[in-house]
């Protein structure tokens, strides 16, 4: 276990060539979304620059945009901390979510066809399912961030990919503690949302997503006022 508290091997390698404050940013980024690095931790900047391989410079400057995004809080005279997303937050970041990807599950099943990403869908659906028996947590969070960044591809809408792109690494954030409690249910939902996507059925389709981000919102929330009480 490290100093920070991330286990061991959490830390992502930094990838070059590219500007290493924007790798820094990526790799702190990617470990709150992960939450290797939880809601409300401190971070400083010479354990993060330790683990990363890199000097204090660009973890600094990679903490001043995370926070910029909403990611970090800078806390003055006490230092960097993960920001403590509000029920509010999250519960506005979710509805957008289940707007944006309803509309995307309704084009992609007027698009669709046998070669326009069915069995991916379905190939997500089993990995997910393997990844709920094993109590993979991560591994059930990541394939099903590719499911729903898969059906966003099929809706071919490329206005409404880059808007879900953008809230997609928060929906992560907001999903990953609660992946276990939505377990086995969340991909049976995902079965039935592919099997109307393959049949056309794009306004069924659209009402399904919609239920299915609802059950995630409302799981998310009931966790909130669980941990408040």
């Amino acid at each position: 276990m490290l100093s920070t508290g991330l286990p061991q091997g959490a830390v992502p390698k930094l990838e070059r060539p590219g500007p290493l404050r924007e790798r820094v940013y990526e790799a702190l980024l990617e470990l709150i979304t992960t939450r290797a690095l939880q809601p409300g931790q401190h971070l400083v900047e010479s354990e993060l620059a330790g683990h990363l391989g890199v000097s204090r410079q660009p973890v600094r400057e990679a903490l001043q945009r995370l926070n910029t995004d909403g990611w970090v809080d800078l806390r003055p005279a006490q230092g960097a901390f993960v920001h403590e997303p509000t029920e509010q937050e999250a519960d506005q970041l979710l509805s957008v979510r289940t707007l944006l990807e309803a509309e995307a599950a309704r084009l992609a099943a007027i698009a669709c066809n046998p070669r326009n990403g069915i069995e991916e869908l379905r190939e997500l659906c089993n990995r997910g399912e393997q990844a709920v028996r094993a109590d993979a947590v991560d591994l059930a969070v990541a394939a099903n961030a590719e499911f729903h960044a898969k059906i966003v591809e099929m809706a071919g809408n490329a206005v409404l990919a880059e808007l879900a792109e953008q809230v997609g690494r928060r929906v992560r954030w907001y999903h990953t503690p609660v992946a276990r409690q939505r377990g086995q249910q969340s991909w049976i939902e995902h079965r039935e949302l592919i099997e109307l996507i393959a049949e056309g059925d794009g306004p069924r389709a659209a009402e399904m997503m919609r239920t299915h981000t609802e059950h995630t919102r409302q799981a998310y929330r009931q966790r909130v006022r669980a941990k408040d009480s």
